[in-house]
């Protein structure tokens, strides 16, 4: 064995030569790494006795992608692309041995090989897209060359991973080795080099481009395919167009538009924005004051309080990872709707063929009802989830404290209540978490996971595991009205109200952050959720609105009843004269004269109310760092991830341009416009949001 570096060996077995790399995690291709592979595929050359090469890694994958430690550094030579010719240049025979998750540049070294053999679990994916990037070392030149033009075309613009065995019969793995993979790969390289098989380039394979040469439509079809899905990014047309180019010119030419179709998106703002959401992601994970090692508590068994859209939406997260769950309803007939409606969404997923009905059978055997608390009494988590109100959730925690097991972990669902009051209700407040999940709860990734004052820091890693286990994205907050999302999102609709009032009709707010890049603007969204959850809301607290609240008056509670701020035809939004009347009128009754209000004013006036609320929030410690809000704000409310999330767009607006324009609102509206102490500060040094610290 001869150490090429401190990751990468050569071994020999035989003719076959082993390129041998161990670079725990994830094996990912560092400068180290990528120096020793072009070092093995040398040492291979220059020894006459070695007349075919195995390239495999040790641990848990092959190269799961690039290192992330390198990202926005200079990259030392050799590049990953000169690695990779100098692979495929090989006279000698390349075999690629695939374990794991091969990304990004993992499946690209794999391509460069001349052949490629996997296990029967080994996944392949191109995902460099949901960085704002493409494939820079030749996937999108070779990956078209072996699966065909539409196949390259889904993998690439979606960044979705497949099973490799599933490209067993065009060529994108050559073998599945169902035992042991290292002696699978060196006997399959053992048999090329008997049947003398040369060193098949996919750089000079032409038959599944060519077929899609001289047809553009395809391209076209594909663009209408996913123009919903990729509103606003431009990471997927630039993919798109480095495919063209496989298929439009030579291969030489073609890695030179893949080169400068990647520089173009590297260095643009889009690529920044979600390469920092990327780290922004894992960084959420951390906990500073709960240590690592903290003990969990085991999670084997779990009980909802309510059988509706929320508590039904839960139970599927558990169930669709095993975990048995039961739901507790105060009437039968209440609970049969409730299981009633997952298994129509189950259904739902059977029809599209997301997943297979034996699939849904498993998952619903893991689903229970009962209308007796007594049953929650072993369930090692109870999740509430039944209306915003807070005697109500009282009441049923004190219930929950009777019942439950010593180191139940007790959690609501509110969305906003305080949870250190409902934690007063039973006489083990440490056991009390918030778990907010976002609607529909079966779909939507967030998990704001609310610390009370009492909260004991095994229940929080506890919660934070339990996010992961379940797919969500585990964001640690603190407890305040709204917590983080909703309430920055009411600092946003406090405006988005006013603006109407002012001259601007709810269509015209909505289009400007749908333009923005939101799925949905704010009355759109409040169509959808139900305008009567406001209004219960407003009501319990004594509170008046009185566009909404006339709306609701008439019965317009949204979507479900066919009109809130629009009359809907079908799921079509239209706007609507009652809606328009309505507006009107309250705006004479607050003695408003109306104006023409630009866009810029209507998108300034949504969205920096909401940064200036995640300065305060930061200030009064409700979360970690400034990067949480804004996956809070990704995963939560669908704010575009190509602008990062809130507090990363206003750091690349300038933080001094920000607070500039808000002292101009704030001399126009009123005191609500002041800029929190921490943007002042920040703004006044320089500095932007990324460097605050705590």
């Amino acid at each position: 064995m001869t150490a090429l570096t401190d990751y990468v060996n050569f071994e020999k077995r035989g003719r076959i030569g082993m390129i041998v790399v161990d670079y725990p995690p994830v094996n990912a291709l560092s400068h180290a790494v990528r120096l020793g592979i072009q070092k093995g595929i040398e040492a291979a050359a220059a020894d006459d006795a070695v007349k075919a090469v195995v390239l495999l890694c040790k641990g848990r994958t092959f190269f799961a992608g690039a290192d992330i430690t390198e990202f926005g550094k200079p990259m030392k030579d050799p590049g990953l692309r000169e690695v990779l010719e100098t692979v495929e240049g090989s006279t000698k025979p390349v075999v690629a041995a695939l374990h794991g998750t091969a990304l990004g540049g993992g499946l690209e070294t794999a391509l460069a090989c001349h052949y490629r053999v996997c296990n029967p679990t080994a996944r392949v994916g191109l995902p460099e897209v949901k960085l704002g990037i493409l494939p820079g070392a030749g996937g999108t030149q070779r990956l078209p060359r072996v699966v065909g033009v539409e196949r390259a075309l889904k993998m690439i613009v979606s960044g979705d991973p497949i099973l490799a065995k599933d490209g067993l019969s065009d060529g994108l793995v050559d073998e599945v080795v169902e035992g042991d993979l290292t002696e699978g790969a060196i006997a399959f390289a053992e048999k090329i080099v008997d049947e003398g098989r040369p060193a098949v380039k996919i750089s000079e394979r032409d038959e599944k481009v060519a077929a899609a040469r001289g047809k553009p439509e395809i391209f076209e079809n594909f663009r209408k395919s996913i123009a919903r899905k990729s509103r606003g990014f431009e990471a997927p047309e630039n993919c798109i167009k480095t495919v063209e180019a496989a298929v439009n010119m030579p291969f030489a030419e073609g890695m030179a538009e893949e080169r400068r179709l990647f520089e173009e998106l590297y260095v643009g703002q889009q690529s920044a924005a979600q390469r920092y959401f990327f780290f922004a992601e894992r960084q959420a994970a951390k906990i500073p004051d709960v240590p690592a090692d903290t003990k969990r508590r085991p999670i084997a068994s779990a009980g909802i309080i309510g059988a509706g859209t929320m508590g039904g939406g839960i139970a599927m997260n558990f169930a669709n990872v095993g975990i048995p769950v039961t739901l507790v309803e105060a009437t039968q007939e209440a609970l049969d709707r409730g299981i009633a409606v997952i298994a129509k969404n189950y259904a739902t997923s059977v029809s599209r063929g997301s997943i297979d009905q034996a699939t849904m059978d498993k998952r619903m055997a893991q689903i229970s009802g009962t209308t007796d608390y007594a049953v929650l009494a072993d369930k090692d988590i109870v999740i509430e989830a039944v209306f915003e109100e807070m005697g109500l959730k009282k009441e049923i925690f004190g219930k929950l404290d009777k019942v439950c097991k010593k180191g139940a972990i007790l959690a609501s669902n509110t969305s906003t209540l305080d949870v250190d009051e409902i934690a007063a209700s039973t006489s083990r407040p440490e056991d009390v978490i918030g778990l907010h999940f976002f609607s529909p709860a079966n779909v939507m990734r967030l998990l704001e996971i609310v610390r009370g004052k009492k909260t004991a820091k095994d229940v929080i890693a506890t919660s934070m595991d339990l996010a992961k286990a379940i797919r969500k994205v585990g964001v640690l907050v603190g407890v305040c009205d709204g917590f983080v999302g909703n309430r920055m999102l009411a600092a946003r609709g406090r405006e988005a109200e006013a603006l109407v009032l002012e001259g601007a009709m709810p269509e015209d707010v909505d289009r400007v952050i749908f333009d923005f890049g939101f799925p949905m603007g704010p009355f759109a969204m409040a169509d959808l959720a139900g305008l009567d959850v406001g209004w219960r809301i407003r009501q319990g607290k004594g509170m008046t609105s009185e566009v909404p609240d006339s709306l609701c008056e008439l019965g317009r509670f949204g979507q479900k009843t066919g009109a809130g701020y629009y009359k809907y035809e079908g799921r079509n939004a239209v706007p609507d004269q009652v809606t328009r009347d309505i507006v009107l009128k309250a705006s004479k009754n607050a003695g408003i004269e109306r104006r023409s209000i630009d866009d810029q004013e209507i998108l300034e006036r949504c969205l920096f109310p909401m940064v200036n609320e995640g300065a305060k929030i930061l200030e009064e410690g409700l979360a970690i760092r400034p990067s949480d809000i804004d996956v809070v704000w990704v995963y939560g409310y669908g704010w575009p991830v190509y602008r990062g999330g809130p507090m990363f767009w206003a750091d690349s607006i300038g933080l001094d341009k920000v607070v500039e324009r808000m002292r101009s609102f704030r001399d126009q509206f009123g005191d609500q416009w002041e800029p929190a102490p921490l943007l002042e500060r920040l703004a006044s040094e320089g500095k932007g949001f990324k460097d605050y610290k705590g």
